[in-house]
C-alpha cells in the first residue's frame, strides 16, 4: 500500500520567530526572523507525529530584500523589494539560501544541509519552491558553479526577443517605477519585461514590478512563435538549478506559476530529472482546469486544486453555496482528479479563521474534513491552520488582508504560543491530528467514493454533507456538519450505492464510530434511515465491517 502524502507548508522566516515586537514595516533588527535551526529534531518529530510526510519550506532560496547581511550580501534597492523582508518569489540567487534564515549567514548553505538531514532523520521529505517564470530585477548569483553563466550575461539587449536570450527587452526604453522612497530611483536600461507578462517600461504597483520575466524560447511580445531547437539557454540553466537542489537531498519542488512556463519545457526537464531522481515530487501551481491534462502529461505528480474543491468549500463556509453543490467540484476525469493536491490554506490565500472567511478556525474545520476524506489525494496544511491562526495582523506591506505575510518580518502569535509551550494544546489541533490519522486509513486512502447528498436532499437545508467510501467490502459512512448547531441527521443508503460498491445488502456488520470510538452492530440495508448525531462544525464516521471480514 502506498503512503498518503501529507504536506506541512511553513514559512521559516516566521515559524520560529519568538520576537513579539511585530512593529508594522519593522526591520530585521526590530522584528527578528525565524531560523532554519528552529526546526529542531523535537519539533520535526512533533510535525511527523501530527501525520505529515513532507515539509514544504517556503522562502528558503535567496530572494531580494531590504536587509544587508554584511558587505558580501548587500540590501537590494527598495524600489524593487516588496516589504522589508521581500517576496520569496523574487529570487536573487537560485543557488543560494536566504541569509535571514541562518544563525550565521556566511554558513547558510551548511545550515540548510543540516536542516535537510534533520528533516530526513525525522522521517519527513523536504519540498522547496522552484520559481521558473521570473526572478528579481537585481538577480546576481555569487555562488553559482563556475561552468554556469549568469542570467542575461550573454543576452543581446538591443532586441526585444532572441531565442538564446534569458530575458525580454524593451530596447531604447528605461524602466520607470513609482518610487516610494527617498533614494534615487532604481535604474534599468534597457527595461526588461515584468514577471506577469507585462511588456511595458512602466509596470504598475499591481504588476509583479519587482521581477523580470524569463524567456523560454517564445516570442511573447511578437508573433508567439516558438524556438525550442536548439534547446533554449534558459531551459539548460533551469535544469542545472533543479539538479543542484536535488543533489542537496531535496525530495520535491513546488513549481511556482507553472502555467506561465511552456509545457514543452516541463516535459523535457521532468523527464530528465526523474531519470536521476525517480521519486522526486513535482507539484505545479496551476489555475486553469482546462489545461490540467497538459501538466499531468508533462510529468507533474500533482497540481494545485484551488479553483475546484477549495473555491467551492470557501463559498460553502461563507454560506454562498449549499452542500449539494460540492459534487460539481469533483467532476473531473479520473486520470486528472487523482493528481490534485487538496488544501484549504496556503500562503497566497486568506486564513480560514480570518474575518474574511469563517472568523473562527472551528467553523472552517468541516471543509478540511471533507477535503481530507472525499478521496485519497495528497493533502496540504499551512502552518498555524491547525491552531486556528486568524491572519488578522496589519504587518506592513501585506496589510490587514486576512493573510499571513510573506513580505514582512513578523511572528505568528498562535505559533509562538505552541513553540513556547504556553497553555494546553488547542482543541482544534487535536481535531486536525485525529483527522490526519483517519485520512491515512486504507479506506480513505484507496476506497471507492459515493456521494449521498443527491439521495438525501434534506442534508442541504441542514448544512450537512454525506458520502460513502468502500474498500474490500468495508463501508465508511461520513457525515460532515457545516452548521453552528448540532444536528440529528437521517441518512438512507440507495440500493444503487450498494450495487455499485458491490456490497451485499442485509449484511450483519460491526458498526464502529471512528470519531468517538463507539462500537455496536447493525445491518447494512438500503433505504433504511440511519440516525446520526453530528456536533456543530463536526463530523461523524461510521464504519460498517461485515462479520467475518
Amino acid at each position: 500500500m502506498t503512503q498518503r502524502i501529507t504536506i506541512y507548508q511553513v514559512l521559516p522566516r516566521l515559524f520560529g520567530n519568538l520576537n513579539a515586537t511585530n512593529r508594522p514595516h519593522g526591520t530585521y533588527e526590530v522584528n527578528g526572523s525565524g531560523k532554519m535551526e528552529d526546526f529542531t529534531a523535537e519539533r520535526l518529530q512533533e510535525i511527523r507525529e501530527m501525520g505529515f510526510t513532507h515539509i514544504w519550506y517556503t522562502g528558503i532560496v535567496e530572494h531580494a530584500t531590504k536587509t544587508a547581511f554584511g558587505a558580501e550580501l548587500p540590501a537590494n534597492h527598495p524600489d524593487i523589494v516588496k516589504g522589508e523582508a521581500g517576496s520569496p518569489y523574487a529570487i536573487r540567487d537560485y543557488y543560494d539560501i536566504a541569509p535571514a534564515l541562518a544563525v550565521n549567514p556566511s554558513a547558510r548553505m551548511a545550515e540548510f544541509e543540516m536542516l535537510v538531514e534533520r528533516t530526513h532523520q525525522a522521517g519527513l521529505g523536504v519540498i522547496i519552491d522552484f520559481v521558473p517564470n521570473h526572478l528579481s530585477r537585481q538577480y546576481a548569483s555569487d555562488v553559482r558553479p563556475g561552468y554556469v553563466k549568469d542570467f542575461g550575461e550573454e543576452d543581446n539587449t538591443k532586441v526585444a526577443f532572441a531565442p538564446h536570450n534569458n530575458f525580454y527587452y524593451l530596447p531604447d526604453e528605461a524602466l520607470v517605477l513609482d518610487s516610494g522612497t527617498s533614494e534615487p530611483n532604481y535604474q534599468e536600461y534597457p527595461a526588461k519585461a515584468t514577471g506577469n507578462n507585462c511588456f511595458t517600461n512602466r509596470p504598475s504597483r499591481n504588476d509583479w514590478y519587482e521581477t523580470v520575466k524569463l524567456n523560454y524560447g517564445i516570442d511573447l511580445a511578437g508573433d508567439w512563435q516558438t524556438y525550442y531547437d536548439p534547446i533554449p539557454d534558459t531551459w539548460l540553466k533551469m535544469m542545472d538549478i533543479l539538479n543542484f537542489w536535488a543533489q542537496k537531498g531535496v525530495d520535491g519542488f513546488r513549481c511556482d506559476m507553472a502555467e506561465l512556463v511552456p509545457v514543452p519545457f516541463w516535459n523535457w526537464v521532468i523527464r530528465k530529472l526523474k531519470t536521476g531522481y525517480p521519486d522526486l515530487l513535482m507539484i505545479a501551481e496551476v489555475y486553469q482546469p482546462e489545461r490540467y491534462g497538459e501538466f499531468v502529461n508533462a510529468g507533474f505528480d500533482y497540481l494545485y486544486d484551488k479553483v475546484g474543491l477549495y473555491d467551492r468549500m470557501v463559498q460553502l463556509i461563507k454560506g454562498e453555496r449549499g452542500t449539494d453543490t460540492i459534487e460539481e467540484a469533483l467532476q473531473l476525469p479520473t486520470q486528472i482528479r487523482s493528481h490534485l493536491l487538496r488544501f484549504m490554506e496556503n500562503h497566497d490565500e486568506q486564513r480560514l479563521a480570518s474575518d474574511f472567511i469563517a472568523g473562527d478556525g472551528r467553523a472552517a474545520f468541516p471543509a478540511m474534513c471533507l477535503t481530507a476524506l472525499v478521496d485519497g489525494n495528497p493533502l496540504m496544511i499551512y502552518f498555524g491552520q491547525e491552531l486556528g491562526e486568524r491572519g488578522m495582523d496589519a504587518e506592513g506591506y501585506s496589510g490587514l488582508d486576512g493573510r499571513t505575510t510573506i513580505f514582512d518580518y513578523w511572528s505568528v502569535e498562535s505559533v509562538r504560543g505552541w513553540l513556547k509551550g504556553e497553555g494546553e494544546v488547542p482543541e482544534l489541533k487535536k481535531r486536525y491530528r485525529q483527522l490526519l490519522e483517519l485520512a491515512r486509513l486504507p479506506i480513505f486512502r484507496e476506497g471507492v467514493y459515493y456521494n449521498l447528498n443527491y439521495y438525501n436532499p434534506q442534508l442541504t437545508s441542514q448544512r450537512c454533507s454525506a458520502l460513502l467510501r468502500e474498500l474490500n467490502g468495508v463501508v465508511a459512512l461520513v457525515v460532515v456538519n457545516f452548521d453552528h448547531s448540532p444536528k440529528e441527521v437521517n441518512i438512507t443508503l440507495p440500493q444503487h450505492a450498494l450495487e455499485l460498491l458491490q456490497i451485499s445488502p442485509e449484511a450483519v456488520c460491526r458498526l464502529s464510530e471512528l470519531v468517538y470510538r463507539q462500537q455496536t452492530y447493525a445491518l447494512l440495508r438500503p433505504d433504511y434511515p440511519y440516525t446520526l448525531d453530528v456536533e456543530r462544525y463536526g463530523m461523524a464516521i461510521y464504519l460498517f465491517t461485515p462479520i467475518g471480514s
